[in-house]
């Protein structure tokens, strides 16, 4: 026990703080920098989505919906995801999408997000020919690009968690898609502070995407799936 006192008194005794005045003040500027630029992504993401955001009573119309992936557990939705989709199916039958984009990860043959969520909708009403499934949305910027450059989308209803969707709606606006977000609201329960958490790392991610505009991870060829089901919507 002795030796474990001695040595974290010597590990303290190696952080020296500045002893003039000027070496003070720069380690405190040093720091604030520091700081500011640690909040800088996350206030990003406030000033682009705050003004954007809205409930399922009083998003204003839009054509498309997109949901996005947020895991399955056995095959089918988790809890979360299921509650994305819940909001996806209310906005359609209240009139206010008319096609719903689902995007999420395929990257395996055993692992099949957007039919699962394709699956779950139309047991809640949504007509199959309504649903459009992206098969590489494997991050949120991915899916934003994808939805704007292989779909077409240029407006849109954007439905994810509350701790998500500020995030969401900034990268869709950085990929080109003026949107709207319809946040889903969770108990504050332990998945839902991780959640939260894992923002904070993710939105220096957002904020190098957003100014770098990377491709996605998989691109392709433009999809005509939008605009055939708005066409057959109408």
């Amino acid at each position: 026990m002795g030796r474990v006192r001695d040595g974290l008194r010597t590990a303290v005794g190696r952080v020296r703080l500045p002893r003039t005045r000027r070496g003070r003040r720069r380690a405190v500027q040093a720091v604030m920098l520091g700081s500011v630029l640690a909040l800088a992504p996350a206030t990003w993401m406030h000033a682009a989505a705050d003004s954007r955001l809205r409930t399922t009573a009083d998003v204003p119309a839009q054509d498309v919906a997109v949901v996005f992936g947020a895991g399955l557990w056995k095959g089918r939705p988790t809890p979360y995801l299921a509650h994305r989709l819940d909001t996806a199916a209310e906005l359609y039958r209240a009139g206010k999408v008319k096609v719903v984009l689902v995007t999420g990860d395929n990257s395996r043959v055993e692992y099949d997000e957007p039919d699962a969520m394709r699956l779950y909708l139309t047991k809640r009403g949504v007509p199959d020919g309504r649903i459009v499934s992206d098969y590489a949305g494997f991050d949120t910027w991915d899916s934003c690009v994808r939805a704007k450059k292989i779909f077409g989308v240029d407006r849109a209803v954007l439905v994810t968690q509350d701790f998500h969707i500020k995030r969401a709606v900034a990268l869709c606006g950085a990929a080109g898609i003026e949107s709207y977000g319809v946040k889903v609201v969770e108990p504050h329960d332990s998945v839902f502070y991780y959640g939260g958490t894992r923002e904070l790392a993710a939105a220096g991610k957002a904020a190098l995407d957003a100014a770098l505009k990377p491709d996605p991870h998989f691109l392709g060829d433009e999809e005509k799936g939008v605009t055939e089901a708005l066409a057959a919507a109408r």
